[in-house]
């Protein structure tokens, strides 16, 4: 086991026992808000580009993908009234260390992407996912308002394909080149100030 993946695992045990009183409050809330489960559950391509199972609190109404595209635009009238704050704290992403838990993912590492998207760019995700994806990372960071991003753009799928995707697969070969646990570290603070600002 590497000090990394040691990290990951000791960190992830603590929050979700620290935070299991949110999570269960969050959870109750979810149920509270609007009708449908309180986890939404999406393949994502992880390490190896192995297809996994991403978990996160659900934000939008039941049945979105059938009602819209994969990318969340702006005001997206599918997102629920709890969704917008859980989106907007990042709360929303609270249930991923489940899949830190069982190495699927771990703290820092590139966002794991939809099999579409990574099909689009075979060699360059075939080296980014050497690596497990990760909880944030530079393109995070950079995109942190991306669906009021994209909700600019008259074709939103085609900006994200031709200008913002390209541009997150740059950052997680520079991330690839950079890795070491203080850097990590260093993402993760930032992530946190990043938050904590709203």
């Amino acid at each position: 086991m590497t000090i990394k993946r040691l990290i990951d695992l000791t960190l992830a045990s603590v929050a979700l026992v620290l935070l299991a009183p949110v999570l269960l409050l969050v959870a109750l809330l979810i149920k509270l808000d609007s009708a449908g489960p309180v986890f939404f559950r999406q393949e994502r391509m992880g390490k190896g580009v192995q297809p996994f199972l991403i978990y996160k609190f659900r934000t939008m109404v039941v049945g979105a993908p059938q009602m819209g595209g994969s990318l969340t635009l702006g005001q997206d009238p599918r997102i629920t009234r709890l969704g917008g704050v859980l989106r907007k704290t990042k709360v929303d992403e609270l249930p991923q260390l489940l899949n830190i838990l069982r190495g699927e993912m771990g703290f820092v590492g590139p966002r794991p992407e939809v099999r579409k998207y990574v099909e689009m760019f075979p060699v360059e995700f075939e080296q980014i996912l050497q690596i497990r994806p990760g909880l944030t990372d530079l393109a995070s960071l950079k995109y942190r308002d991306e669906s009021e991003l994209l909700g600019s753009f008259t074709n939103a799928e085609e900006a994200y394909v031709q200008v913002i995707l390209p541009d997150k697969i740059r950052l997680a070969q520079q991330y690839l080149q950079s890795s070491s646990v203080l850097f990590d570290v260093t993402l993760i603070c930032k992530t946190l100030l990043r938050v904590s600002r709203l």
